[in-house]
């Protein structure tokens, strides 16, 4: 019998350019290496694996066009902050806009509480005097760091099971999307500057742009849901897709 093996069918280790590419691609997808972080120069990296410069270089610039990391002259490369968009005319979701950034995805719950309504609530959710709503505040991760700080109220006129749901695992926007088959939703959107809260809870500096993105959804004529929802301004933008609007012949 001959044991001689087909050196096609023989695993072929990676080249260096693509050991390097998929070692500090994991390092940046594990959170290792966050968004600023300075990764090391091209004649340190060409000493750790015993390579050429060339073949460094190689591997750095598929790490630019994939938009992991940025060069700055003089300075070196740069892990960049992930940046995601969104769809103005659609309820996304959240966990899987930060999975499309091949970032890991983590929930945190910080606070939920049953009230009565206050002024403001009955006015978002059109409610009258003494109905209940259920108040939240979350965080959604990506990675390391904090993705969008979400803060809603839902009606327990329109949405009585929220009453027994503690939200401690699952996010109230995909909990609401398998419960309540919604009709319409409004959004509004704006730019707003970070106050100390919503600084401390993001991870950014007071004063930085943030995008808010607050939105109303309803069904049946009742108002279901209020959520405002604050991304870091530089990591989030929103698309919107249309076609021209023809007048009939």
């Amino acid at each position: 019998m001959d044991n001689t093996t087909d050196p096609a069918l023989t695993p072929k280790e990676p080249s260096l350019h693509r050991r390097i590419l998929e070692d500090v691609e994991g390092r940046i997808m594990s959170g290792e290496w966050p968004p600023g972080y300075r990764i090391p120069f091209e004649h340190e990296l060409t000493a750790q694996y015993g390579c050429s410069r060339m073949t460094v270089n190689k591997a750095l610039t598929e790490l630019v066009k994939r938009g992991l990391i940025e060069r700055r002259r003089k300075s070196g490369s740069f892990v960049t902050r992930p940046h995601a968009q969104s769809a103005v005319l659609e309820i996304h979701d959240i966990e899987a806009e930060v999975r499309s950034l091949g970032l890991a995805y983590r929930y945190e719950r910080l606070s939920r509480s049953e009230r009565t309504a206050r002024a403001a609530d009955r006015k978002l959710l059109d409610l009258p005097a003494g109905a209940r709503v259920v108040d939240l505040v979350v965080v959604h991760h990506a990675g390391a760091r904090p993705f969008c700080l979400e803060e809603r109220l839902i009606s327990l006129s329109a949405v009585p099971e929220a009453s027994g749901e503690g939200f401690e695992q699952a996010p109230p926007g995909q909990w609401l999307l398998s419960q309540v088959p919604w009709s319409a939703a409004e959004h509004r959107i704006r730019a707003v500057a970070a106050d100390r809260r919503v600084a401390d809870l993001l991870h950014i500096p007071e004063g930085a742009a943030c995008l808010v993105i607050e939105r109303r959804t309803w069904s049946g004529g009742a108002y279901v849901t209020h959520v405002r929802l604050t991304y870091p301004g530089e990591s989030h933008e929103l698309v919107a897709e249309f076609a021209p609007n023809h007048p009939k012949a």
